[in-house]
């Protein structure tokens, strides 16, 4: 009597365990699945552009010229660098997954202008309603609280297009 009741006890135990470890796959499986459709949602590649005017990216002043854009290895898709095609200057960044209405027609950077200040907002890649944002840095949060914002949209393409 006794071991069958030690019986039942470990069989129900066991049946709690085998649940509550479906129920960690389950959700580990799910996480992955929504971890691998944010990193498609946001610019994957190099974008290249020649940008006309100063601006900022985070805390980082940059001038006027030909820029490379590329999110970092191993850092799922969440922190990207800019550098210029000479290499001479560069800032990282933290981005996150964002949407537009529709898909532009061609890959942009588009940048938030305060009077005559840039700022880099987002990128999106060609004919794809997802891409990345950037966070405001807090200089940018103070000068948006002074001024009217307004969008500066620049075009860019893929490092691989460079020739068409």
């Amino acid at each position: 009597m006794v071991i069958e009741s030690i019986d039942k006890g470990y069989a129900s135990h066991t049946g709690t365990r085998g649940h509550q470890l479906l129920s960690l796959f389950v959700a580990l499986v799910l996480a992955l699945t929504v971890s691998a459709s944010k990193a498609k949602a946001q610019v994957t590649g190099d974008l290249e552009a020649n940008i006309p005017f100063q601006f900022h990216v985070g805390n980082t002043k940059l001038p006027a010229g030909e820029y490379r854009i590329h999110p970092l290895d191993d850092s799922d898709l969440t922190v990207m660098e800019i550098s210029s095609a000479d290499g001479s200057i560069s800032a990282l960044f933290e981005v996150q997954s964002t949407d537009a209405k529709s898909g532009p027609a061609k890959s942009e950077l588009i940048f938030n202008k305060y009077g005559d200040r840039y700022f880099l907002a987002k990128l999106f890649d060609e004919g794809d309603p997802s891409g990345s944002e950037l966070a405001k840095s807090r200089y940018e949060k103070r000068i948006s609280q002074e001024a009217v914002v307004a969008q500066e949209h620049v075009p860019a393409h893929r490092r691989a297009q460079r020739g068409n």
